[in-house]
C-alpha cells in the first residue's frame, strides 16, 4: 500500500514509500494515517477487490461499538469471508499486494476475541494486520496481549495489537496517572507487538457529559485535553510509542474539491484565522489535525471516507521541515545550526526526537514543496 494513490500525478519532492503488514514495525507504525472504522457487518470485500478507494490505506472492522450485540456472529463471518477473499485474490494475481489496505479488527471483549480467533485460518491471517483493543486498561491489557502473542506463535504470522485508551480510570484525575503507568508497563512488556496507541476522545467526552461542536477542537474541551496531555506525557517520551489522534465526528461531503484558483497562503494561515477552505465540517477536521501534529499525534481514527484524503494529506511533510530534520540527524556532534528556511534555530540534541518523527512521516506520506501544496494534494488539482 502507498499513501495518496488517489492523486498519482502529484509532484512530490520525495514520494511516499510503499508498505504492508510485513514492513518493519519501526516504519510501519508511522504509516497508518487516517484509519477508517466501519461496522464488522459491512461487506467491504468488493471495494477492496475493485480498488475502489485508492486513498484508503487502513481499515478497522468493528465488533464493538459499531456493531449491535445481536449481529456480532454475523460480523465475524463477514470478516472471515473478507480476509479469505483478499488473500485468495492476491494469490491469484487478481489483486496487487501493494493495493491491500492494512486490515484490523476491533474486538468486543476477551471472550469474543478468543471465539473470533479460534475461527481464523492461516490463509485469512495473511490479510489481517492486527487487533484493536477497546477500553484497554490494567485489568484486561496483559491478557489481551498474552493471547495475541499466542496467536502469532500459532500461525507463524505477525498480528499487531493497538490498545485504545478510553477507560474511565484514565478519565478520572485521581486514578489516571497510576492507570497510565500500569498500561505503559504492559505495553513495554509486549513492545514488539504494539503498533500504535490509540485514544478515545468521544469516550472521554462522554464521561464528562460534553461534546465538542463543529467550531471547536477536542483540545478546547478542558477535561479531555488534560487526558490527552497526560497520555502524550506517559507514552510518547523518546518516541517510545506512536500515538494516533481521536475521531472527528462531523462530516459533510464537499460537492467540489477543485479550486478555481489555489489559495495564495499556507493552509495553517487560513484555518487558524478561520478563513473558509472547504466547509465547516472539513475545516474543523483540518484544524484538529494541525493541532494533532503540534502535539505529536500521527494520523487519527476516521468514521467517514471523505475524511481520509484530508488527514493523510496533512501528514505529508513540507520541504523545510524535512530539510531541518535531515540537517539535525546528519549533524556531527552537538550544537546549534541555522534552520533550512534561515528563520529558526535547530538545536541538535533537543530537536532529535522531533527530527526522527519527521523523517519517518516523510517516508510514509511524502515530502511536498510548502504549506500551500497541501491544497493541491487534497483537492486533486
Amino acid at each position: 500500500m502507498k499513501h495518496h494513490l488517489y492523486h498519482p500525478d502529484f509532484p512530490f519532492i520525495i514520494d511516499p514509500a510503499s508498505f504492508n503488514k510485513y514492513t518493519d514495525r519501526s516504519f510501519l507504525q508511522y504509516c497508518l494515517g487516517a484509519t477508517m472504522y466501519m461496522p464488522g457487518t459491512k461487506d467491504f470485500t468488493p471495494k477492496i477487490l475493485s480498488m475502489a478507494m485508492p486513498g484508503l490505506t487502513t481499515i478497522v472492522l468493528c465488533f464493538e461499538d459499531a456493531c449491535p450485540e445481536g449481529q456480532v456472529l454475523k460480523a465475524e463471518q463477514n470478516v472471515y469471508h473478507l480476509l479469505e477473499a483478499v488473500t485468495a485474490a492476491v494469490e491469484a494475481g487478481v489483486l496487487p499486494p501493494d493495493r491491500v489496505p492494512l486490515i484490523f479488527v476491533r474486538i468486543r471483549n476477551m471472550e469474543q476475541f478468543r471465539r473470533f480467533a479460534q475461527g481464523l485460518t492461516k490463509q485469512q491471517v495473511r490479510s489481517l494486520c492486527g487487533v484493536n483493543f477497546p477500553k484497554f486498561n490494567t485489568c484486561n491489557g496483559r491478557e489481551y496481549f498474552t493471547y495475541l502473542r499466542e496467536l502469532n506463535q500459532k500461525f507463524g504470522e505477525i498480528l499487531y495489537g493497538m490498545p485504545i485508551i478510553e477507560d474511565d480510570k484514565v478519565a478520572y484525575k485521581e486514578t489516571r496517572l497510576n492507570e497510565l503507568l500500569g498500561i505503559r508497563d504492559i505495553l513495554h512488556e509486549f513492545h514488539d507487538l504494539v503498533l500504535q496507541v490509540r485514544v478515545g476522545g468521544t469516550d472521554f467526552s462522554s464521561v464528562f457529559g460534553v461534546r465538542r461542536g463543529v467550531d471547536y477542537s477536542i483540545y478546547d474541551i478542558a477535561a479531555v485535553r488534560d487526558c490527552l496531555a497526560d497520555i502524550i506525557n506517559v507514552f510518547s517520551r523518546n518516541n517510545d510509542f506512536i500515538l494516533s489522534g481521536p475521531v472527528w465526528e462531523y462530516f459533510r461531503a464537499p460537492k467540489e474539491l477543485m479550486f478555481d484558483e489555489l489559495p495564495s497562503h499556507g493552509l495553517e494561515d487560513y484555518l487558524l484565522k478561520r478563513i473558509p477552505v472547504v466547509n465547516n465540517e472539513i475545516d474543523g477536521l483540518l484544524r484538529e489535525v494541525i493541532l494533532d501534529k503540534a502535539n505529536g499525534f500521527i494520523g487519527r481514527t476516521v468514521i467517514h471516507p471523505t475524511h481520509v484524503k484530508f488527514v493523510n494529506a496533512l501528514m505529508a511533510v513540507t520541504k523545510e521541515e524535512y530539510d531541518d530534520a535531515v540537517m539535525i540527524l546528519d549533524h556531527a556532534g552537538l550544537g546549534v545550526v541555522k534552520g533550512a528556511g534561515q528563520n529558526k534555530m535547530n538545536e541538535i540534541k533537543p530537536h532529535t526526537n522531533w527530527a526522527v518523527k519527521v523523517v519517518f512521516r516523510a517516508k510514509a506520506f511524502g515530502v511536498i514543496e510548502n504549506e500551500q501544496a497541501y491544497f493541491s494534494l487534497f483537492s486533486g488539482k
